[in-house]
């Protein structure tokens, strides 16, 4: 397993973490399998979304927050439920297949490391799974 170290900037981001996951696959020789990337965050997630429109992005974020308000009827005494919802709601994991030493993706397709109660330097866990 490795590490992938990244730092947000904001309480709530989708920093696109593809040429670093991609950089992770041609250091380590891997060609022909699987990528797991595993946030084990309970206020971050990752995800796979556009990545050609940044306006994507904004409009995934700034949506999010109606839906699942900072503040709201929220018995967490820490003031993060949101991002715990938030969590929840876009998974802690992606599965990738990787094709002679690249990954996979659709021609729009990034791969994302979503925060919800940053700013904050946070970890995933990346397994390589061999074909």
């Amino acid at each position: 397993m490795e590490t992938l170290n990244v730092k947000t900037r904001e309480r709530e981001e989708l920093l696109d973490i593809t040429n670093a996951l991609a950089n992770l696959v041609r250091a380590s020789g891997w060609v022909d399998g699987a990528l797991l990337i595993y946030c084990p965050h309970t206020t971050g997630a990752v995800t796979i979304n556009e990545g050609a429109d940044p306006d994507v992005v904004r409009d995934i974020v700034v949506n999010l927050r109606k839906l699942v308000p900072h503040r709201g009827d929220y018995l967490h005494a820490e003031g993060n439920s949101d991002a715990h919802i938030k969590s929840s709601l876009f998974g802690c994991s992606q599965l990738v297949i990787v094709e002679k030493g690249v990954i996979r993706l659709g021609t729009w397709q990034k791969i994302y490391f979503c925060e919800f109660d940053g700013p904050r330097s946070r970890k995933l866990w990346v397994q390589w799974l061999p074909a």
